[in-house]
């Protein structure tokens, strides 16, 4: 693991050394090997970060590799007994396969709080990442700390396009026209290069293009979150604390946490009940003042769902159009699945992807 007293007594001197991430990080253990005279390192990532490598800044020549190929550099080097290697700067590397995948650090869902809102949203952008570190410097940054930038740099672009919407449906248009497929045409693949769930990736990659012109939005008003929250259990004092003007839950009809007007959807099926759930939901028309947009919906076997209508006619921008979903078990099973509701006009798709748990 390459730490502090690991190389004591070990000739290292101009040898490039193998590392396996562990007690300390990757730029502490340059430092190690550098000071035991080394000339190179390769670190092997943790198996649970499977794919994803992080670029640091070290000491000395070194490259990262995923625990995969890790696994075979050290049975190289068993098979021999002068095991030979050599740290080659090719440049960068462009329209590498299975880009983009999912970071293994990358935050994951379901919500814990409230599980009938699909969570992530979105991903973006934000391993090695070359940004400003400090008014002199650059440096290679991952994290949120990196997507949150480029998605609210996104954001404001939307704004300068779109001065009158509300941040719900500036949210709506990033999250209905986010890609699900790598530039391969395969589905986005997470750390260990299976194919990630909705649970990593959300309604998908942000489209920062596409998401100036989603032709529908799934909008809210401040308003609509106080049914809302009221749903969730909060007590009067909590909800008026957070719109800050009185509020009597008792006196709303409270919504549960899937009839937000959210551009995704999230429901349970409880097992053994044959009773179907469902949501409304109100798009807004930000395309074209006349157009019309068919439903397109993909379930799993385990699930009979059904849209009504099946068609939305819009003659005017900002028209709203309402429509109902409703889900139902077809049998048994358990765990959780996944579909996508589409609308479709032309060349433009309005997707919202669909979890669903099967109790």
């Amino acid at each position: 693991m390459c730490s502090n007293g690991t190389l004591d007594g070990v000739d290292v001197r101009g040898k490039i050394v193998l590392c396996q991430l562990g007690i300390i990080d990757s730029v502490q253990m340059s430092e190690v090997v550098k000071k035991a005279g080394g000339a190179g390192m390769i670190v092997i990532n943790y198996p649970v970060d499977g794919y994803s490598i992080i670029a640091d800044d070290h000491v000395l020549p070194a490259s990262m590799v995923p625990y995969a190929y890790g696994v075979e550099i050290q049975a190289y080097i068993n098979s021999t007994s002068t095991p030979i290697a050599t740290i080659i700067n090719h440049g960068t590397a462009m329209h590498r396969p299975h880009s983009p995948d999912v970071a293994s650090f990358s935050s994951r869902g379901p919500s814990q709080i409230t599980p009938g809102i699909l969570k992530p949203d979105i991903i973006g952008p934000g391993v090695n990442i070359l940004a400003g570190w400090n008014s002199k410097a650059f440096a290679l940054i991952s994290g949120t700390s990196m997507s949150c930038p480029h998605l609210s740099g996104i954001a404001a672009l939307i704004k300068k396009a779109h001065p009158g919407w509300s941040p719900a449906a500036i949210k709506s248009a990033i999250m209905t026209t986010a890609y699900v497929t790598d530039n391969t045409g395969g589905p986005i693949l997470d750390e260990l290069h299976r194919p990630a769930d909705l649970f990593a990736v959300g309604a998908g990659h942000v489209n920062a293009r596409q998401a100036i012109d989603p032709g529908l939005v799934y909008d809210l008003t401040p308003e609509d979150y106080v049914p809302y929250l009221c749903g969730l259990g909060y007590n009067d004092s909590a909800v008026s604390a957070l719109t800050r003007k009185p509020v009597r839950c008792s006196s709303l009809k409270s919504i549960s946490q899937g009839e937000l007007n959210y551009p995704s959807i999230s429901v349970t099926l409880p097992a053994n009940s044959s009773t179907s759930v469902s949501y409304t939901r109100t798009v807004t028309n930000v395309g074209e003042p006349k157009s019309t947009y068919t439903v397109k919906l993909d379930v799993p076997k385990e699930v009979s769902a059904g849209v009504t209508p099946t068609t939305l006619s819009f003659n005017e921008v900002n028209q709203k159009q309402s429509f109902s979903i409703s889900f139902r078990r077809n049998g048994g099973g358990s765990g959780a699945v996944q579909g996508q509701l589409l609308w479709v006009s032309g060349k433009l798709e309005v997707r919202s992807p669909i979890s669903i748990k099967l109790e």
